[in-house]
């Protein structure tokens, strides 16, 4: 395995041989993928290469009214809009185009942020080690560069993302508990996190990966172009894979913090990290029982019990 992933990327350059070296407005060093394996620098784009972070990072750190003012008003759309439709009649709106162009920007989006993120993060494991990756620094381990600007982008779309809400509702459906519980709390954990300076990589890698796949799907669902043998509890199971691993990266930073070790997460948004994700865990589970497990077995009593009174 490592011999054919070696003959597919090259020579892997350890950092004492980079030739070019990177650094931070701050005067941080930090590594980027190409740099140990240069025959990916090619795919890199020189803006991205030379990204400067710190102008967004200030952007974000100096308006946190912007979630909470986000949320306020997509708390009042969601659940006073279907009010002021009943009462002055306005009709159901598909938007059936919309949604479509929609889901699948955020699918492309997902899939270049997850191109340049999860390489990023699994580099950082072979060269800085996992507990350094989860309690590091974010400014010299991913700071700046490519996988900085992806970084911030990921920060900024959680923003945008509260659009999907708002076609479920011009569709005039009620969005589950999960749904806009989801949508929120990781709208204000990640931008508070990321404006704290504390580590979450491993977050956003997973995040990306996983709205990759979902995305892609509910455009196809959309275009109704989903494969016959593509299986969608996929997707729920993927979603409960991250949040169990959003509880273990919980723990090991307690862990951590408990012994007397370093790491960079402050002890706020350690526990609300545990409470959101245990949280998401049971929230995505019972989903999951009720869609893949109850909601079959009833509809298979509901064909027996007709089936018997005729």
């Amino acid at each position: 395995m490592a011999g054919a992933l070696t003959d597919l990327l090259g020579r892997y350059v350890p950092p004492e041989e980079y030739t070019h070296r990177y650094y931070t407005v701050r005067g941080k060093e930090f590594h980027q993928v190409f740099q140990s394996f240069p025959v990916l620098e090619p795919f890199y784009m020189e803006w991205e290469k030379n990204y400067n972070a710190e102008k967004v990072f200030w952007f974000i750190v100096d308006n946190a009214w912007i979630p909470w003012l986000s949320i306020c008003i997509y708390l009042l759309f969601i659940f006073g809009y279907p009010s002021l439709a009943k009462r002055f009649g306005i009709p159901y709106i598909s938007a059936r185009t919309q949604m479509a162009s929609w889901n699948l920007f955020l699918a492309a989006f997902s899939w270049l942020g997850a191109m340049r993120v999860v390489p990023h993060f699994f580099f950082l494991l072979k060269d800085a080690g996992f507990e350094q990756v989860l309690c590091g620094a974010p400014e010299p381990l991913y700071g700046d560069g490519a996988v900085g600007f992806w970084i911030q982008a990921f920060v900024l779309s959680k923003v945008a993302e509260l659009l999907d809400t708002v076609f479920v509702v011009l569709r005039q459906k009620d969005p589950i508990f999960l749904h806009w519980y989801h949508h929120v709390t990781v709208l204000l954990f990640t931008w508070f996190t990321y404006s704290n300076e504390n580590p979450g990589i491993v977050f956003i890698a997973m995040n990306y990966s996983v709205h990759a796949v979902m995305y892609t799907y509910y455009w196809l669902a959309i275009i109704k172009r989903v494969p016959d043998w593509f299986p969608t509890w996929l997707i729920t199971l993927a979603q409960i894979l991250q949040m169990v691993v959003g509880v273990f990266v919980a723990y090991n930073y307690y862990r951590v913090l408990s012994s007397g070790g370093s790491c960079a997460v402050s002890t706020d948004l350690l526990w609300a990290c545990a409470l959101m994700y245990s949280t998401y865990l049971y929230l995505f589970c019972e989903f999951a029982v009720r869609r893949y497990i109850l909601g079959p077995w009833r509809a298979m009593a509901a064909k027996g019990k007709a089936k018997k009174t005729n």
